[in-house]
């Protein structure tokens, strides 16, 4: 073993040098040595798995020599006694920016549209040239708050921009500057924000940074096959990168599904770093198969004593109160691996608390101290320096007094490559207890209590009353300072001694006459540490998840039933017209059977006598549960962004749609630009997962805009500056564009026939453009914002030019000035009812303008635009038959069967038919009826909306806020600390709507 042991050190000796020992040392003493330190008897967690009792670790030069039981411990070794206590090793944060200043931000309002920078990408937030360790420079103050709470290790980067350059590897290492940079590039690093440094107007939303990541990731497989001209260090720097660990700041659970899908594209891996609320979606969260960073940034509880107060707060936002320290057990018990950071905390010392109240919440001990420790090691890959205490490690381990998740544990001290940096005393004597003191042979009784470092002082006389006094020890030597009873006097009595045992207690003491006496003290009882029972730590109850995780959210989520609706009203918008006293059977998703005496044994019979029976309502033009932008403004085109990609499946307004009758939306782009963004066509299953909404195999539709918008007209900026400003300058928009779009994808299908491909350059894929062709070789449908005629006729001009067809004219208030030009195109409409004057373009809107369309043989239909009108279309479509004696089925079909022929999805769903899919509406009466109101609302037989469930729902809300609230005001009595109540502002977007 000996002779073993010699070798292992000669060859460590052999190859391992000083790190970077030729920095000059202008310290008196030389602070390095050859020699040993040996920690010997204490319990060793190598690993959290792998445990030595009574055993020895062995460090030398910053590194772990040897661990183990019967470790020879060499002669010139200094060896610890560390009987009773535990070696851990030290944590690790993969995920700060310690180190790095913040970057500062552009003030220059005026929006940018191209870049400043010289051979770098073309968008300043892609900043993958940027690394960390070039502008890192060590804070001691922020590395002791980080070794106090046990860390040794920390990745850190500059947290700006959504490709955000390299991180680099830090040791806390206060005392050994030369040993700090452990490497100097271990990470690359991404995010959904853009840069503060910048001006550039694009990208403003979500959907325009995940619109620029694909590009960008096309832009860098080009460029990697030489097909570039000039040099980008940009996407040089992402090529060097690129065997790095890529680590991605989702910040939320939709945003993590939101990137895992671009690291699905484009066979990529990333680590995401999420937000603590990855419980609420979890079975989605696990699908993605990703690893995570998680914060344990618990929020504090609400103060909620004042009722107007507490009415503010949203019932999700209790509730995530309630339900956040569940996220580190629901993600372990679900095989998900995480590493755990103290990113987002508002100070380092609540990390351990919150630690160990996820732990009490069931988060297993041995998994937290794997994501503090060989997790993050495993994931930076440096699993063979960090992380664990085997043999060839770095020597950063923590010594405690106890089990490191323990509450009464003690942190003494944090050894980073073997340098030493003390939290708490540990030599310090634990004089707690009970005494009886002697002060000049006068009696007292002492109580000291407290933490063993911070001890607390009470003394009481004979005649049991309690003196003033106050406690410090250090090094051993206890001081007391004792106040008199008689309250005129201002001298104190001093005690002062040292401590040789803990059970008799002695020295000197200086009276307040200044006189010198003897004090002794000796114990009477042990310490015990009280329990308040008003803080007594009792979980509390955590409130169920529902899906989504808001208020109505299902409990489970809902599957398709086998439902026989009988003796309804049927409005089936075929040729059957409007059927009386009908069944109807839905079965696996789809309508089975339409007609009289339907009988269905698996079937759940439904009583719909005196009832109507619909197809479901569908939006064609809608903007609610969109995320973080419906406009990406930033260009005049962007043609490259989707709504697909940004759809909120926890949006409240998506059930109240389904309480309207509204079972398809499609989700549009707003108007910012003259060419928008792509569309989402969505079915509304509340409870679902954003991909699970989407319509499947679903058209292309894109969005285009005319008119005051797109030129800025209503901006309010004082100096516009972005292309066009005019509306022939929109003319020449489309004009260039779609020119642009047909000679790439000429150059396209000429790369593709030519036969050499590999051989020759290829062109560069551009996502706009390639959108763009799409129009053009009708595999994209267009919707148009539009209003005045002068433009309708414009943009279907321009169409004719260049061999294409626009699907629909949406809002078109003077659609009923051009008809016939727009039958003649073959272009559909998809208008308002009756709004007008809220804008001088929309001036000679009237309500006639959608039965005149649709007498002149255009399909019309009807749109909300709006959160709060598309939940009652139904009483829109009636309008049609005020304004225009259009009949009830065929104003019926402006909001059902009208929008399902312009979305070209008609041959599934609009209509009840047998085959189409069964999403259908129960109304209590007549639809168009203004006290029409939806029983049931159904998407491929699954009831997403039931109005006796949403009476029980209501119930339960109010005594589910009840309960946290009554949690909350607990919390309050047990002295906690508290945050106001914030009620929570959620913006409904419009056409116009920016982002800020």
């Amino acid at each position: 073993m000996k002779k073993n042991l010699l070798l292992l050190i000669f060859s460590f000796l052999a190859v391992q040098l000083y790190a970077q020992e030729y920095f000059p040392n202008n310290e008196s003493v030389p602070n390095k040595t050859m020699n040993f330190t040996a920690f010997t008897n204490a319990k060793i967690y190598v690993t959290p798995t792998q445990i030595i009792e009574k055993g020895t670790l062995l460090v030398q030069n910053g590194k772990v020599i040897a661990t183990g039981t019967n470790v020879t411990i060499p002669k010139n070794s200094t060896t610890i006694d560390l009987a009773g206590k535990s070696i851990y090793p030290s944590f690790i944060d993969m995920y700060t920016s310690f180190g790095i200043e913040k970057p500062k931000r552009n003030t220059d309002r005026t929006p940018l549209y191209d870049t400043k920078r010289i051979g770098y990408y073309w968008n300043e937030s892609i900043r993958s040239e940027v690394n960390a360790y070039e502008s890192f420079s060590y804070d001691q103050a922020k590395a002791e708050e980080l070794l106090k709470a046990g860390f040794g290790v920390v990745g850190t980067h500059v947290v700006d921009g959504i490709a955000r350059g390299s991180g680099t590897l830090i040791a806390l290492n206060n005392f050994d500057k030369s040993s700090q940079l452990i490497a100097d590039k271990v990470t690359n690093h991404f995010g959904f924000t853009k840069s503060v440094t910048t001006n550039q107007a694009y990208p403003s939303s979500l959907m325009g940074m995940m619109a620029l990541l694909r590009q960008m990731y096309h832009d860098l497989d080009w460029y990697k096959k030489g097909n570039a001209a000039n040099k980008d260090l940009s996407l040089e720097a992402l090529t060097n990168n690129e065997k790095l660990v890529q680590i991605f700041a989702s910040e939320d659970k939709l945003n993590s599904l939101r990137a895992a899908k671009i690291a699905k594209e484009f066979g990529l891996n990333y680590v995401l770093k999420g937000n603590g609320n990855e419980f609420e979606r979890i079975q989605e969260i696990k699908k993605t198969n990703s690893k995570f960073i998680i914060p344990i940034d618990f929020p504090a509880a609400y103060d909620v004593a004042d009722p107007n107060q507490a009415d503010q707060m949203e019932l999700k936002d209790l509730r995530f109160w309630n339900q956040a320290p569940t996220n580190l057990k629901v993600l372990s018990e679900n095989g998900i691996v995480f590493a755990l950071t103290t990113d987002k905390l508002k100070k380092m010392e609540d990390f351990r608390p919150n630690l160990l109240r996820a732990i009490k919440y069931g988060f297993d001990k041995t998994k937290a101290l794997e994501a503090l420790t060989t997790i993050p090691a495993a994931l930076l890959g440096k699993s063979n320096e960090i992380g664990t205490l085997k043999t060839g490690s770095l020597a950063n381990f923590v010594i405690t007094s106890g089990e490191i998740f323990d509450e009464k544990t003690t942190l003494y001290e944090n050894w980073v490559q073997g340098n030493k940096y003390v939290v708490a005393d540990m030599t310090a004597k634990d004089i707690r207890g009970s005494y009886d003191l002697t002060i000049n042979n006068e009696k007292f009784k002492w109580k000291i209590d407290g933490e063993v470092s911070a001890p607390k002082s009470e003394i009481t006389t004979a005649d049991s009353k309690k003196l003033k006094s106050k406690l410090s020890i250090a090094n051993n030597w206890i001081s007391t300072i004792v106040k008199p009873n008689d309250t005129t006097k201002t001298s104190f009595t001093r005690l002062i001694g040292y401590i040789e045992n803990t059970q008799d207690l002695s020295g000197k003491a200086v009276l307040f006459n200044g006189s010198e006496v003897k004090w002794s003290a000796v114990k009477t009882a042990a310490f015990t540490k009280a329990v308040d029972s008003t803080k007594a730590e009792k979980n509390n109850k955590v409130m169920p998840i529902t899906f989504p995780n808001v208020a109505y959210g299902n409990v489970k989520k809902p599957e398709a039933e086998t439902l026989l609706f009988k003796n309804a009203t049927v409005w089936t918008n075929e040729k059957e017209g409007i059927l009386e006293e009908t069944d109807v059977l839905i079965k696996n998703g789809k309508i089975a059977s339409i007609g009289k005496n339907i009988s269905d044994a698996s079937a759940t019979i439904v009583d719909a006598k005196g009832k109507h029976l619909t197809s479901g309502i569908i939006d064609e033009h809608s903007h609610i549960a969109i995320s973080n932008g419906v406009n990406e403004g930033g260009h005049n085109s962007s043609a490259e962004v989707t709504i697909q990609d940004v759809v909120n499946s926890e949006d409240i307004n998506i059930y109240r749609d389904l309480a309207g009758g509204v079972t398809i939306s499609q989700l549009l782009h707003g108007s910012a630009n003259p060419i928008g963004g792509r569309s989402a066509i969505v079915k509304w299953k509340w409870g679902a997962s954003a991909e699970e909404m989407l319509y499947k195999d679903q058209p292309g539709f894109i969005k285009f805009a005319l008119g005051e918008n797109v030129k800025q007209a209503n901006w309010g900026i004082t100096n516009p500056t972005r292309f066009p400003q005019t509306r022939m300058g929109v003319e020449q928009v489309f004009t260039d564009y779609f020119q642009r779009a047909k000679e790439y994808d000429l150059a396209w299908k000429k790369y593709n026939s030519s036969g050499k491909k590999g051989k020759e350059k290829a062109p560069r894929v551009d996502l706009e453009l390639q959108t763009l062709a799409e129009i053009l070789n009708s595999e994209r449908f267009i919707s148009c914002h539009s209003y005045v005629q002068s433009e309708i006729l414009m943009l279907m001009n321009v169409a004719d030019k260049f061999n294409f067809k626009v699907n629909t004219f949406t809002h078109i208030l003077e659609g009923y000035k051009v008809a016939d030009k727009m039958k003649q195109h073959g272009v559909g409409a998809s208008t308002f009812s009756d709004w007008w004057a809220y804008k001088f373009e929309v001036n000679d809107a009237i309500p006639f303008n959608g039965p005149i369309m649709h007498n002149a043989g255009i399909v019309v239909a009807y749109n909300s635009d709006d959160a709060e009108m598309s939940r009652r279309l139904n009483q829109e479509a009636a309008k049609a038959v005020k304004y225009g004696n259009v009949t009830e089925e065929e104003a019926w079909k402006f909001v059902t069967l009208n929008p399902a022929k312009l979305l070209h999805i008609d041959n599934k769903v609009g209509s009840v038919k047998v085959g189409k899919d069964a999403d259908i509406v129960l109304w209590n009466t007549n639809p168009l009826s203004i006290y029409a109101k939806a029983e049931k609302t159904i998407i491929e037989g699954v009831v997403y909306y039931d109005s006796k469930k949403d009476e029980e729902n209501r119930v339960a809300i109010a005594k589910e806020r009840n309960e946290l609230i009554g949690q909350l005001l607990q919390e309050k009595n047990k002295g906690m600390i508290m945050q106001q109540p914030k009620k929570t502002e959620k913006v409904e977007y419009h056409c116009d709507t920016m982002e800020e």
